[in-house]
């Protein structure tokens, strides 16, 4: 893994900032679709122009190869799993709340891949670092205003979701060698394989009748937010490895913010900005450490 280079920060900020939009988009999503429906239409969305990709670069998709159990799990923990609980979660918090909760991926991602790779150590300035971001999303907790009893097993329920995010990029990092396109493509498969009939069977889709500002924010979820993004974090994740990538956690709730404010009318308390503070101040320490190791 390389040392990040002014070109893999700038493409880790646009991850960022097409992930933390992706939160007011799922919080619309959510007035007409419900949390199956909702990720298997998604990932429709995004199968149709990664394929489409795929099928102009003369890309062979390994989906449904000899080897299509990792493409499979992958599919399930990195796609199915997260894109449900999130929009379980996100339907009853605040969308920047949901945003800034993927904070939480940095200390995930840093601990499985601690133990689960050969250059991705923690060291202390980095467990410090780790652990000030995660300090800003505790701090959220005291704020009765956005976490309270009637929605705290909702913000549970998206952390755990941000975790499956870290459990599926260790795994990623085991395909890297298979293509970007390919892995891309190929777990999307495999997720849409996995909800569809969760979606059929609990959810029963072709009796809803979707408002059509819900159906524009779930094709952008698709399309933009997770097949673009998916791409470019494959990218990041082969090349500058997974604790840089984990990084895109602390640009998430930023943005979030942002849409939430100036797009949402959501209210922004005064501990919502210390918290950002607080994550910002991870960040430059995470950033500051990360320069001194070598990749």
């Amino acid at each position: 893994m390389r040392e990040a280079k002014s070109g893999d920060i700038l493409l880790l900020t646009l991850l960022g900032l097409i992930w933390g939009s992706s939160f007011f988009n799922i919080k619309i999503a959510t007035y007409s679709y419900e949390p199956f429906t909702l990720a298997l239409i998604r990932v429709i969305f995004a199968c149709l122009p990664l394929l489409i990709l795929c099928r102009y670069k003369k890309i062979k998709v390994l989906a449904f190869s000899e080897n299509w159990k990792p493409y499979a799990i992958i599919g399930l923990c990195n796609i199915a799993i997260p894109f449900t609980l999130i929009a379980i979660g996100t339907a009853k918090i605040n969308s920047y709340l949901a945003a800034m909760l993927m904070s939480t991926t940095p200390m995930s991602g840093s601990i499985l891949a601690h133990f689960f790779t050969k250059d991705e150590k923690i060291t202390m300035l980095k467990s410090i670092g780790i652990f000030i971001g995660f300090l800003g999303i505790l701090f959220l907790f005291f704020d009765k205003l956005i976490i309270n009893e009637s929605n705290v097993i909702y913000v549970l329920i998206t952390i755990l979701g941000s975790t499956f995010y870290s459990i599926g990029g260790i795994l990623t990092l085991k395909l890297k060698a298979k293509g970007n396109e390919n892995v891309t493509t190929s777990t999307t498969l495999w997720s849409v394989i996995f909800l569809f009939p969760l979606s059929m069977i609990f959810e029963s889709p072709w009796q809803s009748n979707p408002s059509i500002e819900s159906t524009l924010a779930l094709l952008y979820l698709g399309v933009i937010a997770t097949g673009l993004a998916w791409l470019i974090r494959f990218r990041i994740l082969t090349v500058n490895g997974l604790v840089f990538q984990t990084q895109v956690a602390y640009l998430i709730p930023i943005f979030g913010v942002l849409f939430g404010y100036f797009l949402m009318d959501e209210i922004i308390t005064w501990r919502v900005l210390i918290s950002l503070i607080i994550i910002i101040l991870g960040i430059y320490i995470v950033k500051k450490n990360n320069k001194g190791v070598k990749k």
